[in-house]
């Protein structure tokens, strides 16, 4: 059952006021359009004879009834733009129902309304559309909030609440027009990578979401299963080892923007479903990849922004080329004083007993390594910075580094205090990544969730042999948030993941008579749309005694008239 407020249901009632009018509320027609908001204010002072014959279409999104004719505003996907309505333009016969009885009366604001008409300038020296015709394309039944805004911008009761916001995006986005700029940028920063490889003649690509063995990063997967091959299956955490059988089938660049999935905590900065573009060159290393990613970035920041330079909180971040580099082992003893390039795992667990660091026994030493870094470098790292040449042990899809022993050719581009880029000279000697995956086996064992599992098939691809190659992963979110100034993950994901909206229990009428409501009262009750206990417990006594008792009447009901006295109880039973 479908709990209904007071506004709700009236709208509803108009609702069936037009269709016994005979207008359709939800009428199925291709309505013309020729122009839009931003384009009448902007470019109607210059070029006014284009907007004699002006067809738009937009939700209502206030009024100004003022007799026999009306302001309003509608808002289409560009801006608001204002209205004027007369009755004698809509109704020039004797029948003013389109203006007097449908305008005026059984429109709301949110619903979608089809306008033909002239472009005029009022005396106040608004631009506006004179309107001739009028066409309801949708009726809303779901009151808009109402969001008050001064003539200088200033937002009162505004539709704010995070948890609305996000689990009511479509609300957020009617009521917000900034919240719409940041999905815009988005859309922008993701085009422009595009473009950018495109013009490299690097080629996307589509790689599977289901997969057999879940590979490619450190991460706990979400599994499900697949009934006709009775098979257990993960969705992806992601897509590099399918994009390096591609190299290994012959092609010198390819790259996918797509969805990747990790069982993993919510916070900030993370999300269980993100958007990442990982890109895979042939002939190519992390050296060069570096480059490769200064100029791209820079080039985004410049299509979204007009500017190297993004403002993010109260920092002003450069991303014009070239990023300081500093390597893993470097990056902790610069902000620690400690070197922690020789220790082994027992006094990798030392340090980190020492620095307050949680650790248990799953973690090996390039885990222990990570937590050291994570903990006491990350937030260091502002202007966006390298971090080089890893351990081994934290990179089991890594190149051995070539003067380095012990490490790997990686890097992962750091940008205020948060990873967005990680990147490998990848490995392509299939006996080394073989022994990479038996070492990750025994993390497993010893408890390490995140640990990768054994992909024979990969394997098989890269005894075939596989070109030298560099590999790059960017989190696509975490780029927007910062060239949108957006402190929080969520603020960038059109529909962030939430916990499920608690269900209201609708009250029996054992629960209501237990209240000590007459059981001949109840129709009466739920005719007034009171399905809850805490609907009524809400309600004003007086108002709810004189509601109740000419139900009882209308419905001719046999129970006597409850006092005031009682249905105050009522409430505050």
């Amino acid at each position: 059952m479908q709990l209904l407020n007071e506004q709700e249901i009236e709208r509803r009632k108009d609702r069936e006021a037009l269709i016994n009018l005979g207008v359709d509320p939800y009428p199925a027609l291709s309505y013309p359009i020729n122009a839009n908001a931003a384009d009448i204010h902007q470019n109607y002072a210059n070029r006014k004879n284009d907007y004699k014959a002006i067809s738009i279409a937009g939700r209502l999104m206030t009024r100004r009834i003022m007799g026999s004719a009306s302001f309003a505003e509608i808002q289409d996907s560009t801006g608001r733009l204002q209205i004027y309505v007369r009755r004698d333009d809509l109704c020039p016969d004797e029948d003013k129902t389109l203006y007097n009885t449908v305008f005026k009366k059984l429109l709301g604001i949110g619903d979608f309304i089809g306008l033909k008409g002239f472009i005029f300038t009022t005396q106040t020296g608004e631009i506006s559309l004179h309107v001739q015709e009028f066409t309801l394309l949708s009726k809303s039944v779901k009151p808009l909030p109402i969001v008050k805004r001064d003539d200088d911008g200033n937002v009162f009761d505004g539709f704010t609440d995070p948890e609305l916001r996000y689990r009511q995006r479509y609300v957020d986005l009617i009521v917000n027009p900034e919240v719409k700029e940041t999905f815009v940028t988005r859309s922008k920063i993701i085009s422009t990578m595009r473009n950018y490889f495109d013009d490299h003649g690097w080629m996307e690509v589509e790689t599977p979401i289901l997969q057999q063995v879940h590979g490619g990063a450190a991460a706990k997967p979400f599994e499900t299963h697949h009934n006709a091959l009775d098979t257990p299956l993960f969705l992806r955490i992601a897509n590099e080892l399918y994009l390096k059988r591609l190299i290994v089938g012959g092609f010198e660049g390819v790259y996918e923007i797509g969805k990747m999935f990790r069982n993993e905590g919510m916070d900030r900065t993370h999300n269980p479903e993100f958007t990442s573009m990982e890109i895979y060159v042939a002939y190519k290393d992390y050296i060069w990849m570096m480059e490769m990613v200064e100029k791209l970035i820079s080039q985004i920041a410049t299509r979204v922004l007009g500017t190297t330079q993004a403002k993010v909180g109260d920092k002003v971040i450069e991303f014009e080329g070239p990023y300081k580099r500093l390597s893993m082992f470097e990056s902790i003893q610069e902000y620690t004083g400690i070197d922690v390039s020789q220790m082994d795992e027992k006094a990798l667990r030392e340090v980190c007993k020492d620095m307050g660091i949680e650790v248990d026994d799953s973690m090996g030493k390039g885990k222990l390594i990570d937590e050291i870094f994570g903990e006491k470098v990350e937030e260091h790292l502002i202007q966006p910075t390298y971090i080089t040449d890893y351990p081994i042990e934290m990179t089991p899809l890594a190149k051995k580094h070539r003067s380095k022993p012990g490490l790997v050719e990686r890097f992962e581009l750091f940008v205020n205090g948060k990873e967005i880029a990680n990147a490998y000279t990848e490995l392509n000697d299939p006996i080394d990544q073989r022994e990479r995956f038996e070492d990750q086996l025994k993390l497993a064992q010893r408890g390490d969730d995140e640990a990768m599992a054994m992909d024979e098939d990969f394997l098989r691809a890269l005894e075939y042999g596989m070109p030298p190659t560099s590999g790059l992963g960017i989190g696509i979110d975490r780029l927007c948030m910062m060239l949108t100034n957006q402190s929080t993950i969520q603020e960038v994901l059109f529909f962030p993941q939430m916990k499920p909206e608690k269900k209201i229990k609708v009250a029996t009428d054992e629960e209501f008579i237990g209240l000590g409501i007459h059981p001949g009262l109840v129709p009466a009750i739920r005719e007034l749309n009171i399905y809850t206990i805490e609907q009524l417990k809400g309600l004003n006594p007086n108002k709810l005694f004189n509601d109740i008792c000419g139900k009882k009447k209308k419905l001719k009901l046999d129970a006597p008239n409850p006092s005031k006295e009682d249905v105050a109880n009522w409430i505050n039973a």
